[in-house]
């Protein structure tokens, strides 16, 4: 199999990127989150789920989540690794991640649920990488 070379820079600016992200999100700052999706993005988090569109919807998708665990102390931490881009000629980037949902509770082992894939396209400027879109696929769920 061969794949296009991608920039070292641009992949290096990906990464940084997604390790920005998730720890907003881990951190719960949903709003931060929400910033790096276009003013339009759709993110689809779980299977069923309808996607969350604007950052508005993301924040607001993202807080009903965090309600199911209000009881719950719980801590998440989001590993993305095996980062494969795609450039495309209109200048966004497809990008293929794996990703680990690592779940602590106080007292208990870290757990590793879900396993996913995390399908994004992304939009890279010169003035940085945002998220037009980011559909999320369960390995549990094939």
């Amino acid at each position: 199999m061969t794949e296009a070379l991608v920039r070292t820079d641009l992949y290096a600016q990906v990464q940084h990127f997604y390790a920005h992200q998730m720890q907003a999100l881990d951190a719960g700052r949903f709003e931060d989150y929400a910033r790096t999706f276009t003013e339009d993005g759709v993110f689809q988090h779980s299977p069923g789920v309808e996607p969350a569109v604007t950052r508005p919807g993301i924040v607001a998708e993202l807080i009903a989540f965090q309600r199911r665990f209000e009881n719950d102390p719980v801590q998440r931490r989001h590993w993305f690794n095996h980062i494969a881009l795609t450039p495309q000629p209109d200048g966004i980037v497809l990008s293929t991640v794996y990703a680990l949902v690592v779940t602590v509770r106080p007292g208990s082992k870290p757990e590793i649920a879900p396993s996913c894939v995390v399908h994004d396209i992304l939009e890279c400027t010169e003035e940085g990488i945002l998220t037009r879109s980011r559909r999320i696929t369960h390995d549990q769920m094939f």
